[in-house]
């Protein structure tokens, strides 16, 4: 399974980004997605993740509100639309993917994810 993570840049405080991550390879299988993120001299922790079936999602306390993950199966693509972007937003952004057989199952333990895509910065000023 590859993934490919895209829609990072530079974006002034209080504007959006919409990030992608298209997936390749085991496409007939059912993935669990999500979206981690790692700023400078910091762990990488949780943004959001998402069932296979797109019915169930969870957010971590800081984006939520702000960020909405969403996918397209027919695509194979996830997206996080993020909003109100704020400087302590500024990080790299991976999404990960977990093979799992149950449509209504998320995960925000990074170790339960197989499969990471090579990151996209995201840069907001202040």
């Amino acid at each position: 399974v590859q993934l490919q993570a895209s829609g990072g840049g530079l974006v002034q405080a209080g504007g959006s980004l919409r990030l992608s991550c298209a997936t390749s390879g085991r496409t007939s299988s059912n993935y669990v997605m999500g979206w981690f993120r790692q700023a400078p001299g910091k762990e990488r922790e949780f943004v959001a993740t998402i069932s296979w079936s797109g019915g169930r999602s969870l957010y971590a306390d800081s984006v939520k509100g702000r960020f909405t993950i969403s996918r397209d199966n027919a695509k194979n693509t996830v997206y996080l639309q993020m909003n109100n972007l704020k400087p302590e937003d500024t990080a790299v952004y991976y999404c990960a993917a977990k093979v799992y057989y149950r449509s209504d199952y998320y995960s925000s333990r990074e170790d339960e994810y197989a499969y990471w895509g090579q990151g996209t910065q995201v840069t907001v000023s202040s």
